[in-house]
């Protein structure tokens, strides 16, 4: 499968304009090391043997945020059974993402990117188009990575609303 836009109809009127970076199936994935929600610091590395869904999405508690948030832990159960966890990143601080997680009884690790640099290696972080407007942020991004640390999946500004079910789908865990 390829590095993808999901082409999904939506009204949402955000799109990516620059070149960033775009990881493709069979790709080394990213290494990284970033803080959870408690202050742990989780690493990529910590998931090996397991394939593991790294979403990067713009920011805690918001209401695409929430939406896709909620339907990864809604589908945490689905997903591990094919052997799959999840983690979220954003460039939140730890105290708002502990306040997310709570509210939200999210079940998996959220991690703080604040200077974005995972972000970016992962090609989730750059200019777009919001409202007519170019800015720079944060590009809601899905990298599916399989047990050895490479990229099976990628899709790029993706859609909150049923992209975990097509991701759960894809992956064979609906």
């Amino acid at each position: 499968m390829a590095a993808s836009e999901d082409t999904t109809p939506t009204t949402d009127t955000t799109e990516t304009t620059d070149d960033r970076v775009r990881l493709e199936p069979g790709q080394e994935a990213p290494a990284f090391s970033l803080p959870d929600a408690d202050g742990n610091t989780v690493s990529l590395a910590d998931f090996r043997g397991r394939s593991v869904v790294v979403y990067f999405y713009p920011k805690a508690d918001t209401p695409g945020c929430t939406t896709e948030a909620c339907d990864f832990r809604d589908s945490l159960d689905a997903l591990e059974g094919t052997g799959t966890t999840v983690v979220g990143i954003s460039p939140d601080p730890v105290e708002a993402l502990a306040a997310f997680r709570d509210k939200h009884a999210l079940t998996f690790p959220l991690l703080s990117d604040p200077d974005r640099t995972v972000l970016r290696a992962y090609g989730a972080y750059g200019q777009k188009k919001n409202y007519g407007k170019v800015v720079e942020g944060v590009i809601r991004s899905t990298v599916v990575v399989d047990p050895e640390g490479r990229v099976t999946l990628a899709k790029y500004n993706v859609k909150a609303t049923g992209h975990v079910a097509r991701i759960a789908k894809e992956i064979g865990a609906a």
